[in-house]
């Protein structure tokens, strides 16, 4: 085969018109962008919120090949909800200052701490999800994935005072609820007991009541699973029913010594 007859055929299985790996790429850069002028001391917030709104255009057009659905329309009430955005995520940097004795200061947290930066793309993205707009809020969220080990789907809903501490590994569902004051660790995931497709629109991700503590590799499965307010869900645990608030969740594992008498 020459190569004429490769490339006409490599052309025949490209089969998505509207798939723009530049759509990818923009994002990633908004992503950044958007960070740096919500947090960065020295990046002029009026500034960068015009340079902003250039590039979401951009994001618009690459995003959007439904003419009748007009995001580039949505901007204006993104603005409008970053203020509000800002102030939630102030709150949950302060909470992992309060709940994480390794933390130095509220400025490492911004900076260096992975959970946090999950939780602030995750928040961001939230809005964009909430508005209908088209596949740029998963794009930020796996980028933040790719960046910090953390899956966090942009149609969950978290309240206030958010704490993912050391973060790898954390998997959030789209239709996970999230109420305020909770703390999970590394590994814990919020996921589905099925995945059949008919199944999408129903809730098919857990509820997490206020104050509740989740510790490493905990699994908690299910859209009825409802964690009742102020439980402990030890590590390791396996939950595929709701549990009463107050709660304490452990997973006790067997133990087996190997000796020379029982191999």
């Amino acid at each position: 085969m020459d190569q004429k007859a490769i490339i006409e055929k490599i052309k025949q299985h490209k089969k998505q018109p509207n798939l723009r790996f530049a759509l990818k790429e923009r994002v990633e850069l908004f992503t950044n962008q958007l960070f740096y002028t919500l947090f960065d001391i020295d990046t002029p917030v009026d500034e960068n919120l015009e340079a902003l709104k250039v590039d979401f255009e951009v994001l618009a057009k690459l995003a959007c090949w439904e003419c009748e659905k007009p995001c580039n329309k949505i901007w204006n009430g993104y603005l409008e909800s970053l203020p509000g955005v800002l102030e939630s995520l102030n709150l949950d940097a302060e909470a992992i200052v309060e709940c994480d004795p390794a933390s130095m200061s509220i400025e490492e947290v911004y900076l260096a701490y992975p959970g946090f930066y999950a939780i602030a793309i995750y928040r961001l993205s939230h809005e964009l999800h909430k508005a209908g707009f088209p596949l740029v809020p998963r794009l930020m969220t796996e980028y933040a994935h790719s960046k910090t080990g953390v899956d966090i789907n942009p149609g969950a809903k978290i309240g206030k005072s958010f704490f993912i501490d050391h973060a790898t590994g954390v998997v959030i569902g789209e239709s996970a609820v999230i109420k305020d004051n909770v703390k999970i660790y590394q590994g814990v995931t919020l996921g589905a007991l099925y995945v059949a497709k008919d199944l999408k629109q129903t809730k098919r991700h857990p509820t997490i009541e206020d104050n509740v503590t989740i510790y490493a590799n905990a699994t908690i499965l299910g859209g009825e699973t409802v964690i009742g307010a102020n439980s402990i869900i030890g590590g390791n645990a396996w939950v595929t029913e709701s549990v009463p608030p107050n709660s304490k969740v452990f997973h006790s594992p067997e133990i087996k010594i190997k000796t020379e008498i029982n191999g």
